[in-house]
């Protein structure tokens, strides 16, 4: 099988750097697509974690003016697979988050033109067939393709994992991106008066794709398009939805060594460790009752403020909650508020915890995540993996991998969680209720619990369609 060189750029990856879901399915992708024909090198930027990590790496290209910097590219890997850093310190060697600086646009532009050149073959010896472009921070490197003088233009793709997040600036910009002054036009980076770097991306790609079938269909709507449903619906014919997967060598409860018991489908009764460790963790009541929990950014989006107004009921019904995460301060205010107002039923851990999340997943009941928009979600599939029953919105990819508990799916043995409409307190404190009811009868619990974990959530099906998508656009298929 001949095998297809894809770079795939990103501006995080599990395990060298990670704040959310993007990094994961970075880190994911290599090992997807290899049994495909696809050799997949990754490249992203030079943050101290990722230049601890790559000590003594060999350095393949350099740029005296990149974006105003003088940058290096360097070669190493990311577990079994090729690994780009782009060690630009002015840009990326600061302290604090990914995240958030003034000078974002700079830094992200400078990593999407680093990633165009290096795919027009700038740099000796490394030659790609395709350029996969992940968000916004990487969305701009199809418009350096685009626009570029290469006497062949490599084809692009780019994955909009959550289409809220464009990387919009100013117009001001625009002088210091590097790109000939017809690219400041409707088709190309203009952007409501600004520049728009996922847009740019959107515009230039051969192919969009989304982390989720029904995500795919949502964002050419006005509630779920951000703006983007106009060029979306444009484009209809190249976007494709290819639901996420999750790392099986990362997320098993055979094998997870963040759980003081491991267990499988049919050893369920090993989780009563796990699930005294959670009541530990976060000072809940010992009992036998279910526990909730939540493994989230704790935002608007996410319906955590839906999810405050249910507490008082959630606890009432018999429940208890374990709380893992971070975000807008009047809702972490909120669950402090309500743990504080439920002792020993309540528990809240504000930030991130890698192996807690594992805990939680292996320990607790079932997962709540009753998001107004989610593009796939990566926590309602760990939650299937590990027999944390999910609780979700009926939209993006939770609609997609979660079949609801009704009577009919219970009837066939095919429920594997609950799922609710579009989210306000009647409709999610209703699928609480329907949870709490059907934890109450253990055999039926137990058979959505096994439903879950013997569903096939692994990459092996996404890494096809990846697959087949890029030698359809390269001419390889």
């Amino acid at each position: 099988m001949p095998t297809l060189n894809v770079l795939s750029v990103a501006s995080e990856a599990f395990p060298l750097v990670k704040t959310g879901g993007l990094a994961d399915v970075v880190g994911a992708l290599p090992d997807a697509l290899a049994p495909h024909g696809v050799a997949t090198t990754t490249l992203i930027p030079g943050y101290p974690a990722v230049g601890a990590a790559v000590k003594g790496a060999k350095v393949v290209h350099r740029w005296a003016d990149l974006m105003g910097v003088e940058a290096r590219l360097l070669s190493a890997r990311i577990g079994e697979h090729p690994l780009l850093v782009l060690d630009a310190p002015a840009l990326f060697a600061r302290p604090g988050g990914l995240y958030g600086y003034g000078d974002d646009w700079q830094r992200f532009a400078a990593l999407s033109r680093a990633a165009a050149d290096i795919a027009s073959g700038t740099a000796p010896k490394l030659r790609f067939d395709l350029l996969h472009a992940h968000d916004w921070q990487a969305a701009m490197a199809p418009a350096y393709l685009r626009y570029s003088d290469a006497a062949k233009r490599t084809p692009s793709v780019v994955t909009v994992h959550n289409i809220a997040f464009q990387g919009r600036f100013d117009t001001t910009i625009f002088p210091e991106l590097g790109l000939p002054d017809a690219a400041y036009a409707l088709d190309g980076v203009e952007y409501y008066g600004g520049v728009g770097f996922l847009k740019a991306g959107l515009e230039a790609a051969d192919a969009i794709t989304t982390v989720s079938p029904t995500y795919a269909a949502e964002i050419r709507e006005d509630r779920f398009g951000m703006g983007l449903e106009g060029l979306i619906e444009t484009r209809r014919e190249r976007v494709h939805g290819i639901v996420n997967g999750i790392d099986p060598a990362v997320w098993n409860p055979e094998s997870d060594t963040a759980l003081p018991s491991r267990y499988t489908a049919r050893a369920l009764g090993r989780r009563k460790a796990n699930k005294r460790a959670v009541e530990k963790m976060f000072g809940l009541d010992r009992g036998d009752g279910p526990i909730f929990t939540v493994i989230s950014r704790l935002t608007w989006q996410k319906g955590m403020d839906v999810l405050v107004q249910c507490l008082d009921e959630l606890v009432a019904l018999g429940g208890r909650l374990a709380l893992l995460g971070s975000g807008d301060a009047h809702l972490e205010a909120a669950f402090l508020a309500a743990a504080a107002r439920h002792p020993g039923r309540i528990g809240v851990r504000i930030g991130y915890d890698e192996p807690l999340s594992h805990l939680l997943q292996g320990g607790a009941d079932a997962i709540l995540i009753p998001s107004r928009f989610e593009p796939c979600g990566l926590t309602q599939l760990y939650g299937l993996a590990y027999g944390c029953v999910p609780i979700v919105a009926r939209t993006g990819g939770l609609a997609d991998t979660v079949i609801d508990a009704n009577e009919a799916a219970l009837a066939a043995g095919v429920a594997t969680g609950f799922q609710h409409g579009e989210t306000g307190y009647h409709t999610l404190a209703h699928a609480i209720r329907r949870a709490i009811a059907a934890y109450a009868r253990p055999d039926l619990w137990c058979g959505i619990q096994r439903n879950g974990m013997r569903a096939d959530f692994s990459w092996a099906e996404s890494g096809r369609r990846y697959a087949e998508l890029y030698k359809s656009l390269t001419g390889a298929a």
